[in-house]
């Protein structure tokens, strides 16, 4: 069986956390959750993941500087932004910072595990190639 994602779901909408949560761990995925981008960030020192939802408007610390802070920690990890706020604005700065992709609420379950593993698969694909290089570097 291949490996599941590790998911981190970042926002302050105690509903919409619980919910995408519980859905997304009956698709078989191991998910945790965080009301804010400075739990995000204490969760993320303690307990790697390897896609994270995020929102942009949060209190305390928006979704732009956490995921700047979140490149920081653990940049090898793939952040997909889930927003009721679009802008254009936003999403190009997100993207710049390093986003994965950037989805609009509600989003259907099917176009965001798809998206999941997409990113899943880019980290993947990213630690694979890392290995080769590294292994090549020690050989060679």
């Amino acid at each position: 069986m291949a490996a599941q994602p590790r998911v981190l779901i970042v926002d302050d909408e105690e509903r919409f956390r619980t919910t995408l949560a519980k859905m997304l761990a009956a698709q078989g995925l191991t998910v945790t959750t965080a009301a804010s981008g400075p739990e995000a960030l204490e969760s993320l020192r303690s307990q790697p993941c390897d896609v994270i939802l995020l929102d942009i408007r949060m209190p305390k610390m928006g979704g732009v500087e956490t995921l700047a802070e979140i490149k920081n920690i653990v940049p090898e990890a793939e952040v997909i932004i889930l927003t009721g706020h679009a802008s254009v604005d936003a999403a190009m700065e997100i993207m710049k910072l390093g986003a994965h992709d950037y989805l609009l609420k509600p989003c259907p379950l099917d176009e965001l595990l798809l998206k999941i593993d997409n990113a899943f698969e880019k980290k993947l694909e990213r630690e694979k190639r890392r290995k080769v290089e590294l292994e090549r570097g020690a050989g060679g």
